[in-house]
């Protein structure tokens, strides 16, 4: 089965959170998550994010509960690296 090696969201988020609790929070779903946000716009009640998670098998649908939990969203999927497992012919 084919999983989600690294993701590349661009995520509006309010203030507070600040942009250290949102990557902690994200990178706490599994133990081997790498997850790099950047500020890319600020105004007066929301910040826009590039934010990049690695691991073995990143789980969307569980970055996205993070997400919205502390107040953000997700306007897109920007980038995503997925690798397959071969099938095995017999």
């Amino acid at each position: 089965m084919p999983s989600v090696k690294r993701i590349v969201l661009d995520v509006l988020k309010p203030h507070h959170p600040n942009a250290l609790d949102l990557a902690s929070a994200i990178a706490s779903l599994a133990a081997d998550y790498r997850v790099s946000l950047t500020i890319t716009a600020v105004d007066e009640k929301t910040e826009s994010a590039e934010v990049i998670i690695e691991g073995e098998a990143v789980d969307y649908a569980a970055i996205n509960v993070v997400i919205g939990t502390m107040g953000g969203t997700i306007h897109s999927i920007d980038v995503v690296e997925v690798a397959g497992n071969p099938v095995d012919p017999y």
